[in-house]
């Protein structure tokens, strides 16, 4: 009642613009906007990255505690391109543990909250109740089945920020690299793509080797024989899920990748000291004949969209040289993430990781 009512005082008093169109989110509730939107917050994962993306990261009066805390591994491009998030108030915690009361003490006061993940942490509707503030729920999608819903939120933030324009050329830059990686695979043969297994891959935290994801986009991008999809029975879209070692062993795959999240776990641990140490994967092709190699963590608070399409072209070169010749890793992942989040920062992000990105990995 005490938030309700110092909400009202707010808008008698002008602090609040008032509301002036509508707009309607991804849980189909039609919301009531301000006509000019200059001060925002962004509540669960990924949320801050798509605001980077349309340029608007300067709309955020307030960011999550993922935020303020120091790592000494840190995989999210649009964090490292903008490290004044570091400095902004905080409004709740991490993953849409949002804080009302919190909120309603920031200055200036956000106009509007976007969400995504809206099922996860704090309810978009209770939130919204005892805030006063409109909260436009976001369904972050993904680069695979579920583009489309990616790209109503980039059109949808877009349309709220004053950024419809910036919107429709994210879409367009991630149509034209997608099928760009598809053109420069088109005509493989069946029996000419390599066979790849990712291990290592993060999902609310570090894992090790058997860590893994059969709808793993850069695999699909360039055609490459995603066994953890093709053998293992799962559907395009699963994001995460564990293989047994013995089935890494019984695949024997052309090609090992380890997602260098799984660093995170330390030097006695993970899936790079498993290939190490491990004798059962001393037994397959690729580390005995030295297939091996690091890519960049991409789920780190949610898909970073960018380093996935970095990390095909580092993938497509390893599996077709031939066919990415032109093709400098490092330098494309620079082009990729100067365009999405506005600076250029493999460097940054490989330092963090030893170095090991895009290179081979020496396990035996």
């Amino acid at each position: 009642m005490i938030i309700r009512l110092l909400w009202f005082c707010l808008c008698i008093a002008g602090v609040l613009p008032a509301q002036a169109r509508t707009v309607s989110d991804a849980m189909g509730r039609v919301q009531d906007i301000p006509d000019s939107v200059e001060g925002v917050i962004c509540s669960g994962s990924g949320c801050l990255r798509l605001l980077t993306y349309l340029q608007a990261q300067g709309l955020a009066v307030a960011v999550d505690d993922i935020e303020s805390k120091s790592n000494r591994f840190d995989s999210r491009p649009y964090a490292l391109a903008n490290p004044q998030f570091k400095g902004l108030p905080i409004f709740g915690q991490f993953r849409g543990q949002d804080n009302p009361e919190l909120i309603l003490t920031l200055e200036p006061l956000p106009q509007l909250i976007f969400k995504t993940f809206a099922a996860m942490g704090h309810d978009p509707v209770e939130l919204q109740a005892k805030t006063g503030i409109p909260v436009v729920v976001l369904d972050a999608g993904n680069l695979g089945a579920q583009r489309d819903r990616f790209y109503a939120s980039l059109r949808l933030m877009g349309e709220v920020t004053g950024k419809a324009e910036r919107a429709e050329e994210l879409i367009a830059y991630f149509d034209a690299t997608i099928a760009d990686l598809a053109a420069r695979t088109e005509g493989v043969s069946e029996t000419d793509r390599p066979s790849a297994y990712l291990g290592g891959v993060a999902y609310k935290g570090p894992h090790g080797f058997q860590s893994t994801e059969p709808g793993y986009p850069p695999f699909a991008f360039v055609s490459a024989r995603n066994l953890a999809r093709e053998q293992g029975g799962a559907g395009q879209d699963v994001s995460n899920t564990s293989v047994s070692k013995e089935q890494i062993v019984a695949w024997d795959p052309d090609f090992l990748f380890v997602d260098l999240s799984t660093l995170q776990m330390g030097d006695e641990a993970g899936g790079l000291h498993e290939l190490r140490t491990d004798p059962a994967y001393a037994t397959l092709t690729a580390v005995r004949e030295g297939r091996v190699f690091g890519v960049l963590p991409y789920n780190w608070y949610s898909q970073n969209y960018e380093s996935i399409l970095a990390n095909a072209y580092f993938i497509g070169k390893v599996l077709y040289p031939e066919r990415f010749e032109d093709v400098d890793p490092a330098s494309k992942a620079d082009e990729i993430y100067a365009f999405l989040v506005g600076k250029p920062v493999f460097r940054a992000m490989n330092e963090t990781f030893g170095n090991m990105a895009y290179t081979r990995l020496t396990v035996r």
